[in-house]
């Protein structure tokens, strides 16, 4: 509280207060909103009714006022150690890396002891690869707030990048234990460890049972079902869990197919040679290297390949590409890809999206002479990307589309490729990506690298050769031991590329083939042949 409040004011103030964040904990927003309009009637220079508005905007997803309210919050209280913490998570999930380290710092000078602050350190740590740092802050998180399921999430993804199944494993079962129906966790401990029988199944189903219509928490469970019964080469039972979990997660998401179609439609009509020799000249900079394609088709594996070698550092899947560009379009839609976005893009200055590139990545790129961002969407962007980047190498995974959408159908995504919850959705979208690439190569021949999943991991010598050489790289045999880094892995297949290269995963949508005749027969439809 400010010092100068009255001591019945203060008193007023401070219930206010607290009604406003047990409303705002049990999802009572309107409570929440009535209590941040009173208080800041009351007293406009209150940082603590600045913050809960702020907590109030991050919980209904208005992020405008968030970050109006938490820069209001640190004016009124420099040292105001939640807010300063998440202003650089918001900042980083925009893309301003140089503010959100500059919040960052603000953050430490203040040597903040709250576990809640120390976790979201350590989220943004996280989002800025770095992921070592990370981890001290969440273990102070849960040392100063011990059982603490959010924390011990936290600290438990961590160990799981880190190649620490094992501790990861311990935490994901000590959080199932303070919470039994935790669908988040069950599904951390069934995708970070391989299953060797049905107890864990065995007890999802029945959270599953006792929770009935949940969408939301049932997604998580059929997911790690599937999982569990792939392990155990149980092909229907898991064919059946997998249907049931992208079933749930569709019915909570919002999937534009006829705006989607409306984009790849856009991309291919504007983005020609003649556009690309048009204006002026990108940033020069030869350090980056972008790992393209479809999701779970190998991207971890080349990119971990690439990594392995002396002078390239994995960046992990950079957003800072697409958000440059909304940033220099002044582009406010809420659809992160859109034919909007690319309208505007194509008339932007290549050096400044080039240049905005690489100064907003500089905290991720590690300290050698190439660096890998490996994040799939990047596909769509290949023109910009060649434009804004000349001298940039960009490396695109190709696979077998059945197995490809097949491994999109049966994962489980945060808040991405919306698509790949309905089998026939998931084969058109790929029917588009398939022809966009096709419309790419003819164009800009000899601008990027195809490279085979398949054959990589069937034959792993020659196709890292290859691939090094593209990249204009000395030759090093340490690329072929791309699964003995160290380094972590902030994607699905952060327990696989541990392992040496392996064909495991080839044609094994033909465990499924009869489950999968709708995804086959959209495909072929759509003119891409299925072997």
């Amino acid at each position: 509280m400010p010092d100068k409040i009255a001591p019945q004011l203060a008193s007023e103030l401070q219930a206010l207060l607290i009604k406003g964040f047990q409303a705002l904990s049990r999802g009572d927003f309107t409570t929440a909103g009535d209590c941040c309009q009173q208080l800041l009637q009351r007293q406009p220079d209150l940082p603590q009714g600045h913050f809960l508005v702020g907590l109030l905007g991050l919980e209904s997803k208005d992020r405008k006022t968030a970050f109006n309210a938490f820069q209001s919050t640190v004016r009124l209280d420099p040292d105001h150690a939640a807010a300063w913490a998440q202003l650089a998570r918001l900042y980083m999930t925009e893309g301003q890396v140089n503010r959100a380290d500059a919040a960052l710092r603000e953050t430490l000078r203040i040597k903040p002891s709250d576990p809640m602050v120390l976790d979201l350190i350590g989220t943004t740590l996280t989002q800025m690869g770095e992921h070592g740092a990370a981890q001290a802050f969440f273990d102070r998180a849960c040392a100063g707030r011990p059982n603490f399921p959010p924390f011990m999430q936290n600290l438990a993804n961590n160990l799981v990048y880190h190649g620490d199944a094992e501790g990861a494993d311990r935490i994901f079962r000590d959080i199932i234990r303070l919470q039994p129906d935790s669908p988040q966790a069950h599904w951390a401990l069934a995708t970070s460890s391989r299953a060797k029988d049905t107890a864990h199944i065995n007890e999802m189903q029945q959270c599953v049972r006792r929770r009935g219509e949940d969408p939301r928490a049932n997604a998580f469970y059929y997911y790690a079902i599937g999982k569990e019964y792939e392990d155990l080469q149980q092909w229907p039972q898991a064919f059946d869990a997998f249907a049931a979990g992208a079933r749930a997660r569709r019915s909570t998401v919002e999937y534009d197919e006829a705006a989607e179609i409306e984009m790849f439609d856009f991309l291919e009509q504007r983005y020609t040679p003649q556009w690309l020799a048009e204006g002026p000249a990108g940033n020069p900079d030869t350090s980056p290297i972008f790992v393209l394609g479809q999701p779970r088709t190998g991207t971890t594996l080349v990119e971990r390949i690439i990594t392995s070698h002396s002078q390239a550092h994995s960046a992990g899947e950079l957003q800072q590409f697409g958000l440059g560009l909304r940033r220099l379009a002044d582009y406010r839609n809420p659809k992160r890809f859109s034919a909007e976005l690319f309208a505007a893009a194509a008339n932007l200055d290549p050096a400044k999206v080039g240049s905005l590139y690489l100064q907003t990545s500089q905290k991720m790129r590690g300290d050698t002479p190439r660096f890998v961002d490996k994040l799939p969407q990047n596909y769509l962007m290949i023109p910009l990307i060649l434009k804004a980047l000349p001298n940039a190498k960009i490396v695109h995974l190709v696979r077998d589309p059945m197995d490809a959408c097949f491994a999109s159908f049966k994962q489980l995504f945060a808040d991405a490729y919306l698509h790949s919850y309905q089998q026939e959705e998931m084969a058109r979208h790929h029917a588009r990506y398939h022809r966009l690439m096709k419309v790419w190569r003819e164009r800009f021949p000899g601008r990027f690298f195809d490279i085979s999943y398949e054959a990589t991991a069937s034959d792993l010598e020659p196709n890292a050769r290859a691939l090094i050489e593209f990249l204009d790289l000395p030759w090093e045999p340490a690329c072929l031991d791309f699964h003995q880094q160290g380094a972590a892995v902030t994607t699905a297949s952060a327990v696989q590329v541990r392992e040496p290269a392996h064909t495991r995963s080839i044609g094994r949508w033909r465990r499924y083939e009869s489950q999968l005749q709708p995804m086959r027969e959209a495909l072929q439809g759509a003119g891409i042949p299925v072997e």
